[in-house]
């Protein structure tokens, strides 16, 4: 046995020890499959800048191998008929696509608990929720399964359980990586992301014309935005941060007090933004392309198109999209869509201004 296929049957090895304990981390996972990808590397063997690491894949991302379900009922059993760009980069690299992580439906949530098919647990402490809405790839990359996962972040659905579960998570600038394959949710903030067991892990390679910074940071000025550090702020996320600050300061950065005014206002807005682009995107879910159908005793399409949705999204999912399709209804489109807008304008102003 070569030394890939032997990390591949590792690898398996450790998913299968990972879902025993009930961390109920993976939605869909094959050894056959991954042994197969790594067989078959092994004799193409291209030299790849990720030969051989193993990666799972939050189920909102479409592959080959697996189904996508998005943790979602109405789309239980859905095999996309072409892959994710990312993915397909990822296997050019030289990686293992090793399963298909668990999620919150949809993406939406922040504990992976509104998973149509049952909630992950923390890889530490099982009582614990391991964050979300990419909880499934966190935690299977905290638990040490796997090198590294790819999640998605809307609004926060990656760095979040990232830090909850210890790990490092990053959201890559909006369109740095490709949406295609990836299931929308809200399209103007929706982003493919990746969580690893480091940053070296987890980091992309920069761009040629980005230069590396020197140990010796003199000359950079570095900004603190207050309004990030709220006095109810948990008392270890605030060591840490000041810890990292102090060095910076000790390798010659300048440290800056800035202030970011609008920062109140991201959370309502995300609140409004994110459900009606969910409306829309959405409503393509109606039983007549994806999924399961269900077709009511009175038999009409009106019918058929209520059954399906209100059998096939859960309770999270449908309370976001009626929020949406009220914040876009003609009524309060000026009072709340608009509005919110605004404010999303200006919150990227702040930025804009102390840059």
């Amino acid at each position: 046995m070569t030394a890939l296929l032997e990390r591949a049957r590792e690898a398996a090895d450790r998913i299968e020890a990972v879902e025993r304990r009930g961390l109920h981390a993976v939605l869909a996972f094959d050894r056959t499959v991954l042994l197969e990808q790594a067989a078959n590397l092994d004799a193409a063997r291209p030299d790849g800048a990720l030969r051989g690491l193993v990666i799972g894949v939050k189920d909102n991302i479409a592959t080959l191998e697996y189904p996508t379900t998005c943790g979602s009922r109405i789309l239980e059993g859905y095999r996309s008929p072409y892959q994710a760009t990312a993915i397909k980069r990822l296997k050019q690299a030289g990686a293992l696509i090793a399963c298909k992580t668990n999620l919150d439906e949809v993406g939406m949530g922040s504990s992976t608990e509104h998973s149509a098919f049952g909630r992950t647990r923390h890889p530490e402490q099982p009582d614990l929720v391991p964050g979300g809405s990419s909880g499934g790839s966190a935690a299977l990359v905290a638990a040490g399964a796997v090198d590294a996962a790819l999640g998605s972040e809307t609004g926060g659905s990656v760095r979040q359980p990232a830090a909850f579960c210890g790990i490092v998570g990053i959201k890559p600038t909006y369109g740095r990586v490709s949406r295609y394959g990836l299931v929308a949710f809200g399209s103007s903030l929706d982003q493919i992301g990746v969580c690893g067991r480091d940053v070296q892990t987890a980091a992309d390679r920069p761009p040629l014309e980005f230069p590396e910074f020197p140990k010796d940071l003199t000359g950079f000025t570095i900004g603190v935005p207050q309004e990030y550090f709220p006095d109810d702020l948990d008392a270890g996320m605030r060591a840490g941060c000041e810890r990292a600050i102090a060095r910076m300061r000790e390798a010659g950065a300048t440290i800056k007090q800035v202030a970011l005014p609008h920062t109140g206002l991201a959370i309502p807005t995300y609140y409004i933004l994110a459900p009606a682009e969910a409306s829309s995107n959405l409503a393509r879910y109606d039983g007549v392309r994806y999924g399961p159908r269900h077709t009511p005793p009175e038999g009409d399409v009106q019918g058929m198109y209520r059954a399906t949705r209100g059998g096939g999204f859960g309770p999270e999912v449908r309370r976001r999209i009626i929020v949406g399709t009220y914040v876009l209804s003609a009524g309060y489109y000026d009072a709340y869509y608009r509005k919110a807008l605004r404010a999303r304008w200006l919150i990227a102003q702040d930025f804009e201004t102390v840059f």
